[in-house]
Order: C-alpha cells, then structure tokens, then sequence
C-alpha cells in the first residue's frame, strides 16, 4: 500500500482543502488507471469484456459537493425508494450527460441543481477525478466542488429522500473503508463500503471517494 501523505488539520478547512486538492490534481496522471466496480472484482473483467465496456459505457458526472465549513463536510443525497435504478442508495448528485451540456462539469452543475438546488454561482469547482466505471454501463466523471456553507438544499422530492454531510476527515481515513461481499446472479461481488453511524454508503460512491482518498491523501 502506497504510503499516506503527511495530514493535519489545516488539509480539511476551506483553504486547505482547496490546496490540497490543487497539489493532488497537478501530480502526473501517466499510468493511471480509471477506477471501476471490477476493481475488487478482477476475475470478471475477462467475462464482462472489459475494454468494449468502456468503449460503449454512457458518460455521466457527479459534483462532489465539499461544504466550505471550517472542518470541510462533503454532501450526499440519499435516493427515494421508488426509483428504479438504485433506489434508497446513498450518492453524489449526478446523472447521465445530456448532448446540449458542454462538459463533465456542465452535467454535474446541471444534475446538482435539478437534485437539491445548487446554483452554479455558489460552487467553485476544483477539478476532476479519473473516471469511474460502474458495472451498470456509466463513464462517470467526478468533479470537486467548494460550496459555499449557507447553501440549504433543496431536495427534488421525486429524487432525493435525503440529505446529509460526512465531515472529510473522516471519508479521507483509509481505515474507514471495508471490503463487503454480496452474491449476485450466484457470483460473488466485492464491493467498498464506508459505513458512518445509520448511513451505509457503498457500491460506486463508495469506490469513488476510495479513489479520492488515494489521490488526495497518499503519495
């Protein structure tokens, strides 16, 4: 395991997550690999024909909203239970890219203010992380964002159940994640998973935030 970068408080204020990130994100991505639902799972990438998932994989976006608090949070919305696709799952706000959005940060602005409200004026993107491709068929692009701390979401009730903060020392603590196990049409499925007090957040949102704490906070 590679090892953890120096943290002490000041990394999860406003300013000091701000510059972490900026210090991460200009690092060399050369032969860095996109993070995926196989990464726990390498013995199906032969059986699920990897490379042509990712050449036909829809592209999608998610904003991670950073709350500028002075211990920064990061917000999560928890999905209504009728959904058809995840329903009752804990996520980042996002959704499948539109033709008429520019770009990653377009959908993940546009998905984010659909979902709970955010306007674009009050979140200062701070880049993106390497893709994550889920099993379901999505090329997602992660964007951070700083927000400013007197936003109030404002859930789309046929969406978003819920919403709530997780304080990022805490989703940047390597020992908080677990590997979890499920059968799935009678295979086994690996999974990462970061539990915080009721909430259970696992499946792509989980890998995506393993992969943040590893480019932001391991050297």
């Amino acid at each position: 395991m590679p090892p953890t970068s120096p943290v002490n408080p000041h990394d999860f204020s406003p300013a000091g997550f701000r510059d972490r990130v900026a210090r991460a994100l200009s690092r060399p991505r050369d032969g860095e690999a996109q993070a995926s639902d196989f990464d726990l799972n390498p013995e199906l990438v032969a059986d699920l024909h990897f490379g042509e998932a990712i050449a036909t994989a829809r592209p999608a976006a998610v904003l991670i909203p950073a709350i500028a608090r002075p211990t920064v949070t990061l917000l999560f919305t928890q999905r209504t239970a009728h959904l058809s696709a995840h329903a009752g799952q804990i996520a980042f706000p996002g959704g499948k890219a539109e033709p008429f959005d520019a770009d990653p940060l377009a959908t993940a602005l546009r998905e984010a203010r659909e979902e709970i409200g955010l306007e674009a004026a009050l979140a200062t993107p701070l880049g993106t992380l390497a893709h994550y491709l889920t099993g379901t068929g999505y090329h997602i692009t992660p964007v951070i964002a700083l927000v400013d701390p007197a936003f109030t979401p404002v859930p789309d009730a046929n969406e978003v159940a819920d919403t709530f903060e997780v304080p990022l020392p805490f989703l940047m603590d390597a020992s908080n994640y677990q590997r979890h196990t499920r059968s799935i049409g009678g295979k086994d499925r690996h999974f990462y998973a970061v539990p915080f007090g009721e909430r259970f957040i696992w499946g792509a949102t989980a890998g995506i935030l393993r992969n943040m704490q590893r480019r932001l906070f391991s050297s």
